[in-house]
């Protein structure tokens, strides 16, 4: 650690008490908008390896969480005379284990694609899977499936999953930050400002861009199955939601395309105002965050890491005289 990422690091770790003693001091309303704000992170995190550092902008990795969380149900409802204990990490098994299988299936095709083409198509993979979980009898995604609880007996559920989720969530910004440090994440970047140039340069534009794809949808995958098991009961329109691809898109945007920090900002953001500011606002709601949002992108283009960044005082670099 240089003594420039020392502050950052005292910073992140004293968030991460403050949001480990959540539990212990909140009320339960806000227990579970913490759950939403730590899984939204999460997956946050998770799309913008592929979304921020390659600049490969999904629209569809809600088909990860759905693929995920099924094949968890799946599993874990075949196996279940097992103890309890063992339940949850056959899940996660299961669903990353699906969603690494899925993404590498599509992955070649799919990122043939660029830009608008690329985000449509992924939207389109994500109706595809909800279709076929909806329609085909063996995943009962109409009927639903239903998971065994999986928190100590001692422990409120909601309390379990929090910490859970606060957990997955450092896995998967610790994940980022290895892969935004090395050199597979200097060639993302190269990838997102110009792929050509960086093919003429030596960078395996075409193996990074697979392995990212496959990264961010494991990831995501094992954030739905946990997401499964927080809910209890799932159907096909409860982890295929378009709205979750929307909003995988904005806490990026919020908080700073790219950035490593900028989805948990832009995550911890968007659930606020939408689940605390304007959650009476029922009638009012859809248009009053749309309206927010469109003034805090134009307000902010560049995130609220980037406003940040152009409000931090300029040194004056001008050479003293000789």
């Amino acid at each position: 650690m240089t003594r420039s990422s020392a502050p950052a690091a005292l910073l992140v770790a004293a968030c991460v008490v403050l949001l480990a003693a959540g539990p212990l001091v909140l009320p339960p309303f806000y227990v579970r908008v913490g759950q939403l704000m730590l899984y939204s992170a999460g997956l946050g995190l998770a799309w913008g390896i592929l979304g921020g550092f390659a600049g490969y902008a999904s629209f569809g990795h809600a088909a990860f969480v759905g693929v995920g969380a099924f094949a968890a149900g799946l599993v874990e409802s075949s196996f279940s005379t097992l103890p309890t204990i063992w339940l949850l990490p056959l899940g996660l098994l299961a669903g990353g284990g699906a969603c690494a299988i899925l993404s590498a299936a599509v992955a070649y095709p799919i990122l043939r694609l660029r830009g608008t083409f690329f985000a449509i198509a992924m939207l389109g993979v994500s109706h595809v899977c909800a279709e076929l979980t909806n329609n085909v009898d063996f995943f009962q995604g109409s009927l639903g499936l239903n998971f065994p609880p999986v928190a100590p007996s001692a422990m409120e559920p909601a309390d379990f999953f929090y910490w859970l989720y606060l957990l997955a969530g450092l896995a998967v910004l610790f994940i980022a930050w290895r892969i935004r440090r090395s050199r597979f994440g200097a060639g993302l970047l190269s990838i997102r400002e110009d792929e050509d140039t960086a093919r003429m340069l030596g960078v395996p534009t075409e193996r990074y861009k697979r392995l990212a794809f496959v990264v961010s949808a494991v990831l995501t995958g094992l954030l739905g199955v946990l997401y499964a098991h927080s809910l209890g009961y799932i159907t096909t329109d409860s982890v295929y939601r378009d709205d979750t691809n929307l909003s995988l898109i904005v806490y990026s945007l919020l908080g700073g395309m790219g950035t490593l920090f900028g989805p948990v900002i832009g995550a911890f953001l968007l659930v606020f105002i939408t689940q605390v500011i304007l959650a009476r606002l029922l009638d009012f709601h859809l248009f009053a965050t749309g309206l927010l949002l469109v003034l805090l992108v134009l307000a902010a283009p560049g995130g609220v890491i980037g406003m940040a960044r152009s409000w931090r005082p300029r040194r004056d670099t001008v050479a003293p005289a000789e």
